[in-house]
């Protein structure tokens, strides 16, 4: 799609609604929640690949065969708390700035191009970046605890003592970026599909069934991990990596050791199971949220 394509952007021109924003701050977070509850495993699974740096797991299967053996199928939800919690505000966050952009920043019209999709994705990405970065790094340590069994709570508190606030924003740079483009052409895919629905079948957006929301969520959730992933995965070094003696200095001596010792297959360690975890994360995400928005309005 060039930056010249456009999409009916909005049903129509609607009455302006003095709740707008906490209907899709609220309807956001339901669909962070299910977002959280549907992928958890999967994440789990991905950031134990993308932080091993012992060879300890030969693949997805491994980890999940080692996980249930040696810590119980209840490993895959450790730090749940703090995603679901964190992941729920971040997602509305997302969609409430999101929301806006294509609301009141473009103007309210009845048309969006294609550009303007992804500049209101890319800064509901950014805006959300300053909470998902320190939410991350605690899901990812605990994650990663394999002996032991620190809390949310208790995970912030040993951070903080050992590193200070710098030390709970670490990676908040990588998640920025990939919060910034991944959200762009997240959100653009969705609306892409679901204007072109609108276009073919002459339906309104409340008309589409949930069905085809978790398609086109799912898609979106696609897009999303096969343009960023890599990304992702440095940010996942920079936060799993020790406080005191760090082996990454930056993001360049991440990319630099990474590629050094594993070439660029080494930046797609952990991708299997966050793309099988895409389509039913992100299908659960949309489809809570649209049909959240309609049962509020």
């Amino acid at each position: 799609m060039t930056e010249e394509t456009s999409f009916i952007g909005i049903d129509e021109v609607e009455q302006p609604d003095q709740f707008r924003v906490a209907k899709d701050l609220f309807a956001g977070t339901v669909g962070g929640i299910a977002q959280v509850l549907v992928g958890q495993p999967f994440d789990t699974t991905k950031v134990r690949l993308q932080s091993d740096v012992t060879g300890r797991y030969n693949g997805p299967i491994d980890v999940v065969k080692k996980l249930i053996k040696e810590e119980g199928p209840r490993a895959f939800y450790k730090g749940t708390l703090t995603p679901l919690i964190g992941v729920g505000a971040c997602v509305s966050i997302q969609f409430a700035v999101n929301e806006y952009m294509k609301r009141s920043v473009f103007g309210e019209v009845s048309q969006l191009s294609s550009k303007q999709f992804y500049l209101s994705g890319m800064a509901a990405g950014v805006a959300n970046s300053v909470l998902a970065s320190p939410i991350e790094h605690i899901r990812s340590r605990l994650q990663t605890q394999i002996s032991g069994n620190l809390g949310p709570l208790d995970m912030i508190k040993n951070i903080y003592q050992r590193a200070g606030f710098r030390g709970l924003m670490k990676g908040f740079l990588p998640t920025a970026i990939r919060e910034g483009h991944g959200m762009g052409i997240y959100f653009l895919t969705f609306e892409a599909l679901v204007q072109r629905d609108m276009i073919k079948n002459k339906v309104e957006r409340k008309e589409i069934p949930g069905w085809k929301l978790c398609m086109y969520g799912g898609a979106s959730g696609y897009s999303m991990w096969l343009t960023a992933y890599p990304v992702d995965f440095v940010k996942s070094r920079l936060q799993t990596d020790s406080l005191e003696n760090p082996e990454y200095k930056s993001i360049r001596d991440v990319i630099k050791k990474v590629y050094k010792t594993q070439g660029i297959k080494g930046f797609f360690k952990g991708f299997a199971p966050t793309i099988l975890r895409a389509a039913p994360a992100n299908a659960a995400t949309f489809c809570a949220f649209e049909m959240t928005l309609r049962a509020l309005n």
